[in-house]
């Protein structure tokens, strides 16, 4: 556990990443807006998209250890790339393996369920998820105040952050390899159950939101193995692997509630990494590192840790989330839009900053509930299946976005860009709006029938 929280500490410790645009576009790299926005930011998506699935299967079949020494060496080799290459091709292929680091933090997370006894699996991933956003947060504000402060060139930021990267690619050589895992190499008298498909279960602990990992302890133990253990190696290889996600997919996707949050988390998180990675950009534009002082620093880790407390505190809210979530869901979506608006219409740098806080905020508190309440009606392998698929959808909902932005020749971040993320996020708070005032409306009618039916019952 030790080992798994250094290296996620460091791994996340990057001084450099809230001042990646105005180190590309400014004199180390002397790179144009429409190079950086259009040529090089994309790639990322891309290969993520690409190499989701591969990476995911891999992680499984080589029992994670490996694909956390290629993310550790992923990250380096990004780093390396940045501070020793000038050219459009260089920054590319340096996208290409950020693209490999971010698909491999499956492994991370994987890893923990495979070693950790199942008592243990909410404890260690809360340790984790915590010493990450300290990582996130202590590596942003360590960037500001080495700018502000110490007066450093950006490209010494960098330097630190390689660093950092290079401290993360020692600890998992030290970690023991699983003998384990979910699909490949499963351990016989372990089964999963059927999905549990149960909107109403009470959110009981808080975590970062954008992690993907089940806080809620899982020990499915039957003794359907040992009734079949013929079928159970056949499941082993790879066609049986993929029959047995396929039919998973089926299964899971047939409840309603967990199809509804897996609907949002999808749409949010392409929505919510459209504006990410473009907000750099935006401030740029508002007001240029070359001309005055910067204070993205602050802002990434205030976010950061207003959106890690958001997340505690969703575990104490009074929601019935299986009769509001959705109109909840409808309600800060829309505050979600209104924060992207502002940051669009009204070129201010300060309402620019306040407005990236809130929506950051908002954002990781709902994706936390949505998280939790997909988590609740699920096995481990299944929840596994089913946030790589939404993340998979995402990713290509927001390639898909990129290709047709690019297609009409707007690029991501020509002026009415934001305007149409905000459109984006409004939309999805009508759909969710359409999707809770139908909920409510069929739980007052089934309530009104059944007191009909109890009084009918009565007078007879």
């Amino acid at each position: 556990t030790l080992l798994l929280c250094a290296y996620g500490f460091f791994f996340n410790l990057r001084p450099s990443e809230p001042f990646l645009t105005a180190y590309l576009m400014g004199p180390d790299k002397n790179l144009t807006e429409t190079q950086v926005v259009n040529e090089i930011y994309p790639i990322w998506t891309y290969s993520y998209l690409a190499l989701l699935f591969p990476i995911f299967l891999a992680t499984d079949y080589l029992c994670y250890k490996p694909v956390l020494i290629l993310q550790a060496t992923s990250l380096v080799v990004t780093y390396s790339v940045l501070l020793t290459k000038r050219s459009l091709i260089a920054m590319q292929l340096m996208e290409v393996f950020f693209g490999v680091a971010t698909a491999s933090e499956v492994a991370y997370f994987s890893y923990i369920y495979s070693i950790v006894e199942p008592a243990q699996y909410q404890r260690v991933t809360s340790y984790c998820r915590s010493i990450t956003l300290f990582g996130s947060a202590a590596g942003s504000v360590a960037g500001q105040l080495l700018l502000s402060v110490a007066k450093v060139q950006l490209s010494y930021l960098f330097i630190f952050t390689l660093v950092s990267a290079a401290v993360a690619f020692l600890a998992p050589w030290f970690l023991p390899m699983p003998r384990r895992s979910l699909f490949f190499h499963k351990i016989p008298a372990t089964v999963d159950h059927e999905p549990r498909c149960n909107g109403s279960t009470l959110l009981q602990n808080g975590g970062d939101v954008e992690s993907r990992v089940p806080l809620n302890s899982h020990n499915s133990t039957t003794v359907a193995a040992q009734r079949f253990p013929d079928e159970e190696k056949h499941r082993t290889g790879l066609v049986g692997v993929l029959r047995v996600l396929s039919t998973d997919f089926v299964q899971c996707y047939k409840c309603p509630t967990l199809l509804s949050w897996s609907l949002w988390w999808a749409l949010a998180y392409c929505g919510y990494f459209q504006v990410i990675n473009y907000t750099q950009v935006l401030w740029e534009k508002v007001r240029p590192s070359q001309e005055y002082e910067i204070y993205n620093g602050y802002v990434e880790m205030l976010s950061t840790l207003l959106g890690a407390l958001a997340a505690l505190l969703v575990g104490y809210l009074p929601v019935r989330w299986a009769l509001w979530g959705e109109l909840v869901l409808c309600g800060l979506s829309m505050l979600m839009a209104v924060n992207v608006f502002i940051m669009d219409m009204l070129k201010d740098i300060w309402l620019c900053y306040s407005s990236y806080v809130v929506f950051r905020t908002t954002y990781m508190l709902l994706i936390t509930v949505a998280t939790y309440q997909i988590a609740a009606s699920l096995s481990m392998r299944r929840y596994a299946l089913v946030f790589g698929v939404n993340t998979f959808l995402a990713l290509l909902l927001q390639s898909l976005i990129t290709v047709v932005v690019d297609s009409a020749g707007l690029g991501p971040f020509s002026p009415p860009q934001f305007f149409i993320y905000a459109g984006y996020f409004a939309l999805i708070s009508l759909v969710f709006l359409f999707a809770g005032l139908c909920k409510v409306f069929s739980r007052r009618r089934s309530g009104q029938e059944s007191m009909e039916n109890s009084s009918t019952g009565v007078e007879t």
